[in-house]
């Protein structure tokens, strides 16, 4: 899924995106490896890999966000591609990922393991993290309640997997999955309407084609709907739930 990005305000106020994400590379077994980060988006996660000692490069569809990662970390080599269908010159140790797997459609997932395994060194490692089943299931189920009310339908942009069905997708493209995990994360948001920002940042490909006066009606209504449930000492937060793996290539489907 290809989205338009607002740049500078996800990078303003989206920053755990990458904090979090930081967390990932004690995944990585192995120190000075090549690393493809997939999905690299503004860069500060492929600078993080490179203080770490990790030959990195930057790899993501969004113009928008590579040019935001070519201004700030000019040193490091960024190149625009779809994760479904990118090549490489020369194989990686390791292809990283974080908060970009979940993007893809279903039906695309299986296309983007195998175009992950060419781009990788036989007994190469593939660390990601996303979200995972029931990854903001409050906030998903206030927007098709929402839709519903106006006789429209929400069409869930995101595909939000459990341990067992990822673990089956991994293997069947090759991979031996050493590392599975599914947790809880709530996130706080910045600012007043952090919510508010939230939505309009991320949830897009459902409102395509409504009109704008019904669209901020349907964003006020969802947010003033979970007002109890998400809003704790004047903080918003959001009901993540992520998956992070590790998995080695056994073999080339």
């Amino acid at each position: 899924m290809n989205i338009q990005w607002n740049a500078e305000g996800y990078t303003q106020n989206f920053s755990f995106v990458h904090e979090y994400g930081s967390q990932l590379l004690s995944l990585i077994d192995g120190r000075g490896l090549s690393v493809l980060d997939l999905g690299c988006g503004n860069g500060a996660l492929t600078a993080r890999l490179a203080q770490a000692g990790f030959q990195v490069q930057g790899l993501d569809a969004s113009p928008e966000l590579l040019e935001t990662a070519r201004r700030n970390y000019p040193e490091l080599a960024f190149r625009q591609g779809d994760a479904v269908d990118f090549q490489v010159s020369v194989p990686f140790d390791v292809v990283f990922s974080n908060a970009v797997l979940h993007w893809i459609d279903r039906e695309k997932q299986d296309a983007m393991l195998r175009c992950v395994s060419r781009a990788l060194k036989p007994s190469g490692q593939f660390v990601f993290e996303l979200g995972g089943h029931g990854n903001n299931a409050l906030i998903h189920g206030a927007l098709e309640r929402a839709f519903a009310r106006r006789g429209l339908t929400y069409r869930m942009p995101f595909y939000f997997p459990t341990v067992g069905q990822y673990a089956a997708r991994l293997e069947a493209a090759g991979f031996k999955v050493t590392d599975a995990h599914l947790f809880d994360r709530p996130t706080p948001l910045n600012g007043q309407d952090g919510l508010y920002d939230w939505l309009c940042m991320f949830i897009k490909s459902p409102f395509e084609g409504i009109d704008p006066a019904t669209r901020e009606d349907i964003l006020w209504e969802t947010v003033q709907s979970l007002r109890e449930a998400l809003l704790q000492n004047g903080v918003w937060y959001c009901d993540y739930v992520r998956l992070r793996c590790r998995a080695v290539k056994e073999s080339e489907i």
